[in-house]
Parts: structure tokens; sequence; C-alpha cells
């Protein structure tokens, strides 16, 4: 029978003691959000397929705090784009996009998502991010489920270490603007 290794989570640097931890509260935010993330998947082709996987119970994305697929984009934080997208299908991605509260983060799956793949065609949108800013691309055609496990992780990470005040930036607001995202 093999041993479960059980994952360990560090506290943020903070002053502790019998009962009690104060710490920064960027830290305890970040903490407590990239353990809680709302996936809304926009799965459109073969990607699709291995973002099912992860829900399934061999990989389960659940245990790492993704217990919650929402279908709804006013509910979700993290967009996670599975496959080809066309042109037609662009607008209605932005869309999306847009409908989503702050903070949000998107996670390009599959070489399709990320730059077109195959598809160098009039009709197919040559990587998503032309249209929306994205935070992690996942290789592959189609990725392994254990690949976009390990970009949901490093979401995580992205997650965990951002500051409150990022989204409040000129930085963030002038990427923003450069997406025609008001």
């Amino acid at each position: 029978m093999s041993e479960k290794k059980v994952k360990i989570v560090e506290a943020p640097e903070g002053i502790s003691g019998p009962g009690f931890f104060a710490g920064s509260l960027d830290k305890i935010i970040g903490l407590a959000r990239s353990y809680s993330l709302w996936p809304l998947p926009f799965a459109t082709s073969c990607c699709g397929i291995e973002f099912m996987a992860i829900q399934a119970s061999n990989y389960d994305l659940s245990r790492f705090g993704a217990e919650n697929m929402c279908f709804s984009p006013r509910q979700a934080d993290l967009l996670m784009i599975c496959g080809t997208i066309s042109k037609k299908l662009a607008p209605v991605l932005k869309q999306v996009y847009t409908q989503m509260a702050e903070p949000k983060w998107v996670m390009a799956v599959g070489a399709c998502a990320s730059s077109g793949g195959i598809f160098d065609t009039y009709s197919v949108l040559q990587g998503i991010d032309k249209i929306i800013p994205v935070d992690v691309y996942v290789p592959g055609c189609p990725p392994r489920p254990e690949q976009i496990i390990e970009g949901f992780m490093q979401i995580q990470e992205l997650v965990k270490n951002e500051s409150l005040r990022r989204r409040d930036s000129e930085e963030y607001k002038n990427l923003l603007e450069s997406y025609q995202i008001s």
C-alpha cells in the first residue's frame, strides 16, 4: 500500500502565539483566496475533454481548492479557456471576461487557446491574449490533466502573492486599457 503525502501549507510571515496569529492582511487574504478559487470552464474542443478529466476521481481538482465549478461569470474568479477560439466566438469570450468581478485570473489551456495551435487560418483566433490578458499558459495539444493541474497550481501561487492594491495600480489599468476593457 502506498503512503499518502500530505502537503503542509506554510503560514505567511507574522507573529504567533498560543491561540493567535497576526500577519500581513495581504498575505492572509492571498492564502485564503488561493485555496478557494471558483473556475469557469470555457471548453470548446479536445482540451475540454482533458479539462473534464481533472474533475474526475483520478485527478480531482477539488483537492486543490477548486471545489465549485462555476458556470456564471459573475461568480467565478478564474477563467479557464480550453480549446480553439474562433474569431466569431472572440467577442463572447471577451464579454464573459468583462462580466467577471475583480480580482480575476485567466488560464489558457492548450496550444489552440495559447497560440491558435495547428489552425493557422483566417477564422481561428491566434491566441486569446489578442483579446484578454492571460496569467498562465498551459502547453500541449491537448495537454495532459497533470499539466492543467500544474497550471492551476501556478495560478494559486499568483493569487497567493498578489498585492491587494495591484488591481488599483496604473500598470493594471493600462493593461486593461490596452485590451479596450474599462
